[in-house]
């Protein structure tokens, strides 16, 4: 008799937990070593602080240019973001799934891409990834960066400057992903509501099987709300690079973590972690884990998954109950 077929193709070491953080007893070490390994040394938030570095130096317009709307600059704005958006995404897919570097190795879902489906635009699931993200994806990415570049030029924002306060200038940039744990959970709840859902969020959930494409794949309504994360610069003093910095961490951190595979090998070694299993069940069953690892919002609300058939039941008695009370 043949073997049941596995549920999973790989999974990361079970049961999956959060951030140390939020653990009891303190585990003052394993705090650090947890963000450590976010950052340092080979990471992908440190290659998206490059790129938006490397963007402000030489891709950018100086502020002086943005104090007015106009074409050039804006469209300047528009094709850097789809750049970096093909380079990321195209380059993994590339990688990944064209020439298959990797094989199946540490890849989540095994399953290959649909491409044929009336759900998907152009019939095709890599097709209707690439065309929401570089049409809706890009374009709202950039019209909130066109909106905050001609506040913080027009003085309608608070302007940091590394030489009044180096401390808080270097310590935006770590609070930014914290920030993203934060608001992406409750949005991402908000977009679970089913009216909502319908009408936006079934785009992005069209993805069972993700990959570098489906990260950005979204309906605009959602880019609206999920790139709105920026407008807390509003609020606090910041500088453009923290802006840009912040927009390129939300757009290319979900090309990464919708990757479909935990980690990038470079010379047989484990070099480059990307994919992360927690979401990708997200995908899979949809009803549980709505954030990330960071903070305990999943835990604390009874949506978590550990990845473990424990966990599996509890969420399906979980539903079972709450479609019963419907």
């Amino acid at each position: 008799m043949a073997e049941p077929r596995r549920e999973w193709n790989y999974t990361p070491d079970l049961p999956l937990g959060v951030s140390p953080l939020w653990q009891w007893p303190p585990k003052p070490l394993a705090v650090l070593r947890w963000y450590w390994d976010g950052w340092f040394l080979i990471t992908v938030n440190l290659i998206i602080l490059g790129l938006s570095i490397a963007s402000w130096v030489w891709f950018n317009p100086s502020l002086e240019t943005a104090q007015t709307f106009a074409v050039g600059w804006i469209l300047q704005i528009i094709l850097r973001n789809l750049a970096l958006l093909v380079t990321v995404a195209g380059g993994l897919h590339l990688y990944f799934y064209t020439f298959r570097n990797q094989g199946n190795d540490l890849k989540y879902d095994t399953r290959e891409f649909a491409k044929k489906g009336g759900m998907f635009t152009l019939n095709n699931q890599v097709l209707d990834n690439i065309f929401w993200s570089c049409t809706s994806g890009v374009l709202v990415w950039s019209a909130y960066e066109v909106l905050m570049f001609w506040c913080f030029a027009n003085g309608y924002l608070w302007l940091l400057s590394w030489d009044t306060n180096p401390i808080w200038f270097v310590a935006i940039f770590f609070l930014i992903p914290i920030w993203e744990s934060f608001y992406f959970y409750w949005i991402h709840r908000w977009l679970h509501w089913p009216p909502l859902y319908r009408v936006a969020h079934a785009l992005h959930h069209r993805n069972t099987n993700v990959g570098p494409w489906s990260g950005l794949s979204m309906h605009p309504i959602e880019h609206i709300i999920y790139f709105g994360s920026v407008l807390i610069h509003w609020v606090i003093a910041s500088h453009p690079l923290h802006m840009m910095f912040h927009l390129q961490f939300y757009a290319l951190s979900a090309v990464t973590t919708h990757t479909g595979f935990e980690e990038l090998f470079i010379k047989n070694k484990k070099r480059l972690r990307l994919g992360m299993f927690h979401h990708q069940m997200h995908h899979r069953y949809f009803e549980c884990n709505y954030g990330n690892l960071d903070v305990p919002w999943d835990i604390l609300f009874g949506s978590f998954h550990d990845g473990t058939p424990e966990a599996k039941e509890r969420m399906r008695h979980r539903l079972k109950i709450r479609n019963s009370a419907r």
